[in-house]
């Protein structure tokens, strides 16, 4: 007889969804975040990431690496949906009360990275964000390792200089 007779437990791919979710929402939504420089719409975007995630998680799961497909989707959905909302004209600020103030050296640094080349952004963030390997971002990514590492040192000048930062080299 099975130790479940009213089928209360969830499915054990229900549960390994649950528990890498869990596991790596924050970090994903703060990489994506670090990208796009929108808190709500790196939120947004990164939900509707992990709802396509479960939607294929079978195949997901099987992945090397299924925060990268999950970051990549991210990325995806918050540059199309910059694309159309470029369109809108924006009436209101968005609502921001009952939140707490991002700490300065975050706003700094999102800020700058806003100013880099998406290549370049999307480099630094993966490297020393997402803490990935120059070769697994140039997997990643489909370009050879020596770009990534001409991109790295690329956006840390910039970033340096952006910051303020070109004694520290």
């Amino acid at each position: 007889m099975s130790a479940d007779p009213v089928g209360l437990r969830e499915p054990v791919e229900d549960r390994d969804f649950a528990e890498f979710y869990s596991a790596t929402n924050r970090a994903a939504t703060a990489q994506v975040y670090a990208m796009i420089g929108n808190w709500h719409e790196a939120q947004e975007a990164v939900q509707e990431a992990y709802a396509r995630a479960l939607a294929r998680w079978r195949t997901v799961s099987a992945y090397d690496d299924p925060l990268a497909w999950v970051r990549t989707v991210a990325y995806r959905v918050s540059v199309s949906r910059w694309r159309k909302a470029k369109r809108i004209v924006f009436s209101s600020p968005p609502d921001t009360e009952g939140l707490p103030g991002p700490m300065e050296n975050h706003v700094a640094l999102v800020a700058g990275l806003q100013r880099l080349p998406a290549a370049q952004r999307e480099a630094l963030v993966l490297h020393y964000l997402a803490d990935l390997p120059v070769a697994q971002i140039a997997a990643q990514l489909g370009v050879p390792e020596g770009t990534i590492k001409a991109r790295l040192s690329r956006g840390r000048s910039a970033m340096a200089l952006l910051l303020g930062d070109e004694d520290r080299g």
